[in-house]
């Protein structure tokens, strides 16, 4: 049997796995952790190619915006051509009808009695009169004429007709095709419903009346005005005039819109008056169109978007409707769409060999200063190989060899230091033997001059036991305070019986901070010092007063004499040598170096033990003695390795 528990775990360690892995590709992908060069690429990419791609975009919408703004002001200016030069013809038709109306013979033509002649009831024969023959002929002769002038005249007139009450006609083209009455007729009808009033009635649709010609019902667009009695206002009769279809396509005919549209009218119910040979819609539904004299709509027919523009004339009802596909409309706008991504494209190559080029510039010198920077991780410190580059990477480089140069010199001389060094232990180790054999040697005199009863040799002896053992102090750099406090005792009590009782000293020092760690041989060289060039040089017995206290979280340890001092000369010379101690140890001459060498290698090594802010400070002046003040940090217990505050930094930069 498997062991599920196992699968289980197998599955949650590559579940783990994955997302650790998934985790590690997002962190990739962010910007910070990318590569430089993809970094300042997509920088530059940023800002070259984004504007373009959007200035790009909004010239393409302003663009689009224009040119349809352009093309439907033009389109309808078109539109409106048309519509003036329909209306124009329609003014002079019904000019026509005025001028027909105002004849004499036309007037008494529609104030015609009828004589009781039933027989020519609804029997539609032209008008013959009812007066002699001789002046009925003149008459009709003369209507005639008339119509005759007007048809002339106007070449795209296809006939007139004059029908009056009664239903009798005059017209010199037009004829019923059957008997029944006139008046009957829808167009009559139609023209009687608005005395007096002109009435487009568009294409004829079963009409009674024909030409010789015999045009056909949709080539010819017939108008009409009722004719009335000036006091009654009682319609007399009616005008009818058929105008031929070519030349209401005469104006819109030569009239294209794009690659494909055209004009085409309609009546008020919708139904073409005019349109192409080939058009795109036969009938348009009046649903369609918006309630206004003019406006635009779209519609989708048999798969294809077309764009309509219409507007309407309030004097024949008619409308003049531009039909053309959306494509066309578009055509412009996608040459100037063409030039504009033909433009961002090129920008875009650019910006793409320019942000290669720059990036490639840039991070190439980086890398290459990456490489080094590796190398030297490695321990060749060989100093890398740069262009005359004079920019800021070309700077970085030469100071990374500079640097390279100052480390390869730090190293020999650190090589250098530790050989001394190791030299120097070896030379300490040797020399330790000699304060071990003297050591021992005093302690065996001290117990001989005891044992002779020599008490006050024998205490020298101690006294000078006692100082090498704490000289020696194992080794150790640092020792307890009570332990310095002890050797500098017992080297006051030896020089105390060297000089007897022209030397005194107290010891000053509270028991509470004698626990603490302090440099090794700090105030036997100061009070040699005190005692050498202070109370030697005074008359009288002199006195060494030792202090220690703890001040603003330091520990001050004051040796003060009240011998000869120091002039004001010796002791800025004192300072200016105090304030560099290990170039005055190295550049001083001997004469000085040895009036000083005490103090100055003191504070030599409270300097490379804690830096400058601690230290020795002076205070003397001639006959009132000298006063000397080392400033050490508090340590209470034995420190593992000491270095001073600079190099403490250092180290913990590096870690």
């Amino acid at each position: 049997m498997p062991n599920n528990d196992h699968e289980v775990e197998n599955n949650f360690g590559i579940r783990r796995t994955w997302r650790s892995a998934a985790g590690e590709y997002v962190r990739r992908l962010r910007l910070r952790n990318m590569p430089l060069r993809y970094q300042l690429m997509l920088l530059f990419l940023l800002f070259a190619i984004v504007p373009s791609v959007g200035l790009g975009l909004l010239v393409n919408w302003t663009v689009e915006r224009v040119v349809e703004r352009q093309v439907e002001g033009h389109t309808m200016q078109l539109i409106g051509k048309v519509n003036e030069a329909l209306n124009t013809k329609m003014e002079n038709l019904q000019n026509m009808t005025y001028l027909i109306a105002f004849e004499p013979d036309v007037d008494a033509f529609m104030d015609e009695k009828l004589a009781g002649d039933g027989d020519r009831l609804n029997s539609n024969k032209p008008f013959m009169g009812k007066g002699d023959a001789e002046s009925d002929q003149d008459r009709l002769y003369g209507m005639k004429q008339t119509l005759q002038g007007f048809t002339t005249l106007y070449p795209e007139i296809a006939g007139i007709v004059l029908v009056n009450g009664k239903g009798d006609y005059v017209s010199n083209d037009m004829y019923p095709r059957t008997a029944v009455n006139l008046t009957r007729e829808e167009w009559y009808k139609r023209a009687a419903a608005q005395p007096g009033i002109f009435t487009v009635l568009g294409q004829p649709r079963e009409r009674n009346m024909t030409t010789h010609v015999r045009y056909k019902e949709d080539e010819i667009v017939s108008v009409a005005r009722s004719i009335t009695d000036e006091t009654t206002g009682l319609v007399k009769g009616a005008v009818l005039i058929d105008l031929k279809l070519r030349s209401v396509s005469q104006a819109a005919r030569n009239v294209t819109l794009g690659k494909s549209g055209y004009v085409m009218v309609t009546d008020a119910a919708g139904r073409s008056v005019y349109k192409p040979e080939h058009p795109l819609i036969d009938h348009i539904p009046t649903n369609w169109f918006a309630a206004g004299e003019s406006g635009t709509f779209t519609q989708v027919v048999e798969g294809e978007t077309l764009l309509f523009m219409y507007q309407s004339s309030t004097f024949t009802g008619w409308r003049t409707v531009g039909v053309f596909p959306t494509k066309d409309s578009i055509t412009e706008v996608r040459q100037i769409q063409f030039y504009v991504v033909s433009f961002v494209f090129v920008v875009c190559l650019f910006g793409l060999s320019a942000s290669l080029w720059f990036s490639r510039s840039i991070a190439q010198p980086i890398f290459r200063l990456m490489s080094y920077m590796r190398r030297a991780e490695t321990g060749n410190l060989s100093a890398g190989r740069w262009s005359d580059r004079t920019d800021e990477i070309g700077m970085l480089g030469n100071s990374f060899n500079r640097m390279l140069s100052q480390i390869r010199q730090l190293i020999s001389l650190n090589e250098l230091r530790e050989r001394q060094k190791r030299d120097a232990e070896m030379r300490s180790l040797q020399e330790h033997i000699k304060p071990h054999f003297l050591y021992n040697t005093l302690d065996t005199i001290h117990w001989m001059a005891r044992k002779e009863g020599a008490d006050g040799v024998s205490d020298m002896v101690a006294a000078l036991s006692r100082l090498f053992r704490i000289g020696l102090s194992k080794g150790q750099d640092y020792i307890p305070l009570r332990s310095e406090l002890e050797h500098i005792h017992s080297y006051l009590q030896i020089q105390q019986t060297r000089y007897r009782d022209r030397l005194q000293y107290t010891l000053n020092v509270p028991e509470e901070i004698q626990g603490l760690y302090v440099l090794k041989l700090l105030l036997q060289p100061l009070v040699e010092n005190a005692i050498y060039h202070g109370i030697k040089g005074r008359r009288g017995p002199g006195h060494i007063g030792i202090e220690g206290k703890i001040e603003h979280g330091r520990l001050h340890l004051t040796i003060q004499d009240d011998g000869a001092g120091m002039s004001s000369e010796r002791l800025t010379e004192m300072l200016q040598l105090l304030d560099m101690p290990m170039e005055s140890l190295e550049s001083s001459s001997p004469e000085w170096t040895g009036k000083s060498y005490g103090m100055l290698n003191v504070q030599a090594r409270l300097r490379l033990a804690f830096g400058r802010d601690y230290g020795i400070t002076l205070h003397s002046s001639p006959g009132a003695g000298t006063r000397v003040t080392i400033v050490h940090p508090l340590m209470r217990e034995l420190p593992a390795v000491v270095l001073p505050p600079a190099k403490r930094e250092d180290n913990q930069e590096r870690q």
